[in-house]
């Protein structure tokens, strides 16, 4: 069995464009593991397999790839920067150790990192922080650094700084040994020297290792004591301590380097050997129950446990459905039954493959810490369990948000609508935040997701992956209703009809609740007006009506509804009369209660050259947005600030033709916030006349 302490799970992390894929295809190629780089412009890079990814030239789902440096195996994913996939990152940081926190030199701390960032913190992940293309124009180093404690509120521990800049960067000083690693013009990542400290950096270099020790041995108390009597402790001991704080999150040694030009990156690979955490030292996951509540007992990380794993990621090729799965604890063997604590069946793992990027290699068996891929599952979908059924228990399973967006597709023929329903089958167990429905009315199917580029990118898959044919409608914004007055109302149900009647009152108040807060039901019936065993098929009539708002048909939520008396009679009461008499209840007192349109807001990102800041802030403002900041940096303008969905469509057509190409931007969900009235009134007819035209 494999010696754990030798193994780092790690992941590539960063916004768009910062060079991650680039990273992990210099770090695969040093390890040997291929022996030609493929450039992500060309459209050849390693773990951007799928044709939308080289076409675009960004990363669409994580990779995952297996390498080895220094008697060390690192399990390595490769994950999107772009906010559409943010999901891809978050299940991935799920199952990871550690991580490679990659910046952009010019561009900073930008909005996709923060995302990313905050997720690592809530995953508690350990990470270093790689700050890349510093052989860029405007590239500077520090000002990253400044950025990384300003904007992420993190602690960088400063490992190497830079040599020369931009066109001029040649190489790096590491800090602790106090060394220059300097690279020639070739190109070749193994062709360095090293050397000593330039003169006009030693200064800088001595100061910046004063500050590392200080901070490394705060970690121990030992060394702290040695320390502030005079004496230095040895390189060994300073590493030990930076490990520890690494892992503690206390603080992330900082590299700098450039990926493309394959200056720095061997620092980092031996960093993460040094400061980065084996599976056996990061906390064990808590195991919960089935309601998800931590039952006191962890999955340590143990080949000798019962079998405890999680499955990340799905994805489906030629071969048929792989299921990525992170073994935590005991030993996962070929042709063996495992338990699904999700559905209760049991499955059984057809074979065991290691993966590099699209191609693999078949295992026998997989131990605590391994990232293997499964073939043979069926039912198993990401965030799942797969626990050994002699000794069942489920780890704590992973949220995704919900969509915001949705489009229509129809498909050309009926052979197609067969083809249609299988590949969205796939991709929805693929990707947990791509969600399908099937409107009731019109019989269309619609595609939910995170953002434009989601949806687009998957309407391509239809025709490509699946060579499925048909015509995508606009997006449409999922709107919300809600309530916005307190209402105290009743309704009573009858009905007669020979033999057994029907009849139910209920007297009930409405009123709203704060935003987020979802939808909220209390009985405070006493005496029995309505017998107890009826309030269920009350508050169920309440629930099922919620989903269609009596404005525009929209989901209802953010309010409360309180039953507080009613009554019943003794023949002809039964719970469908009184769920009837919620639903007929719903139907007369929302309008009463002050229905409203909710609309979602999105918070803006946007970055723009100076000269054109006044043009894109204009922009803003007739898309009814909101400036909350403007921050300058060398190369430009963040305008950050918040805007509705609905007016952001084909957003970022219009900032490209305003900035000359030059402008970028991103957005993420926000909250949901009232429609002013005159878009209300036309989002009502909008959807009257689609009624009006399934007719």
């Amino acid at each position: 069995m494999s010696d754990l302490s030798k193994y780092r799970n790690i992941g590539i992390f960063a916004h768009v464009d910062a060079g991650k894929t680039t990273t992990t295809e210099r770090i695969l190629k040093l390890t040997g593991k291929i022996h030609k780089l493929g450039e992500v412009h060309d459209g050849a890079a390693t773990t951007d397999f799928m044709e939308q990814e080289q076409e675009r030239g960004i990363t669409i789902q994580s990779a995952a790839t297996t390498c080895f440096w220094d008697d060390h195996r690192f399990n390595i994913i490769d994950t999107p920067g772009h906010v559409d996939f943010t999901i891809e990152v978050y299940r991935s940081l799920k199952v990871l150790d550690g991580g490679v926190g990659v910046f952009c030199g010019s561009g900073g701390v930008e909005p996709q990192s923060e995302t990313n960032w905050r997720y690592a913190n809530e995953s508690g992940v350990a990470r270093l922080i790689f700050v890349n293309k510093l052989d860029r124009l405007g590239a500077d180093f520090y000002r990253v650094v400044d950025q990384v404690e300003k904007v992420l509120a993190a602690k960088p521990l400063v490992m190497t700084i830079p040599i020369g800049y931009e066109d001029s960067f040649c190489g790096v000083v590491d800090i602790l040994s106090q060394k220059a690693y300097v690279w020639d013009e070739s190109g070749q990542p193994e062709n360095f020297e090293v050397q000593d400290i330039p003169d006009d950096l030693k200064e800088k270099a001595e100061q910046y290792r004063t500050d590392l020790i200080e901070t490394a041995v705060e970690q121990d108390d030992d060394a702290m004591e040695k320390y502030l009597e005079g004496e230095e402790p040895d390189i060994d001991t300073i590493k030990k301590c930076i490990r520890k704080g690494t892992i503690n999150l206390d603080f992330f040694p900082t590299y700098c380097g450039s990926a493309f030009k394959n200056k720095g990156i061997q620092l980092i690979l031996n960093a993460v050997i040094d400061y980065l955490p084996s599976p056996t030292e990061v906390k064990p996951q808590p195991e919960v129950d089935m309601e998800g509540n931590e039952t006191g007992e962890f999955a340590i990380v143990d080949k000798d446990k019962p079998l405890r794993a999680l499955a990340f990621k799905i994805m489906d090729d030629q071969y048929g459905a792989l299921t990525f799965t992170r073994v935590y604890s005991g030993v996962l063997a070929k042709g063996v039954n495992l338990l699904n604590t999700f559905t209760g069946k049991e499955e059984r793992v057809g074979r065991i493959v290691e993966m590099h990027a699209d191609s693999r290699e078949d295992l026998d068996s997989a131990q605590a810490g391994d990232i293997v891929a499964l073939v043979g599952l069926k039912n198993v979908q990401t965030g799942h369990t797969l626990c050994d059924p002699k000794n069942p228990a489920t780890l704590e399973p992973m949220v995704f948000p919900d969509p915001v967006i949705s489009i229509a597709v129809a498909p050309k023929d009926k052979a197609a609508a067969e083809k249609l329903g299988v590949a969205i089958g796939k991709m929805v167990k693929e990707d947990p935040s791509f969600h399908v429905e099937t409107d009731q009315d019109s019989g269309e199917t619609i595609l939910r997701g995170m953002g434009e580029l989601h949806l687009d990118i998957k309407i391509d898959m239809l025709k490509r992956t699946h060579g499925v044919e048909g015509d995508a409608g606009a997006p449409q914004v999922a709107y919300r209703e809600t309530v916005t007055n307190r209402l105290e109302d009743s309704y009573t149900h009858k009905k007669q009809s020979g033999g057994a009647g029907q009849y139910a009152k209920i007297d009930y108040v409405i009123e709203p609740l704060e935003a987020g807060s979802g939808f909220e039901f209390e009985s405070k019936i006493v005496g029995g007006n309505v017998p107890k065993e009826y309030i269920p098929a009350v508050e169920k009539g309440w629930k099922l009506s919620k989903d269609k708002g009596v404005l525009a048909g929209y989901p209802c939520l953010d309010f409360k509804v309180t039953l507080v008396d009613g009554g019943f009679h003794a023949v002809d009461s039964s719970a469908v009369a009184f769920e009837i008499a919620s639903k007929a209840a719903y139907r007369q007192s929302m309008t009463k209660a002050g229905a409203q349109l909710l609309e979602p807001i999105m918070k803006l990102d946007v970055f723009t050259p100076e000269d054109n800041v006044g043009d894109v802030i204009g922009d803003l403002n007739r898309r009814r947005g909101m400036i909350s900041a403007q921050d300058t940096n060398p190369t430009g303008i963040r305008v950050k600030g918040e805007a509705p969905l609905s007016e952001m469509f084909g957003y970022i057509g219009d900032l490209r033709t305003m900035t000359s190409g030059r402008g970028q931007f991103s957005m993420e969900f926000s909250h949901y916030s009232p429609c002013p009235r005159n878009i209300a009134e036309k989002i009502m007819e909008d959807v009257k006349a689609r009624e009006e035209a399934k007719k």
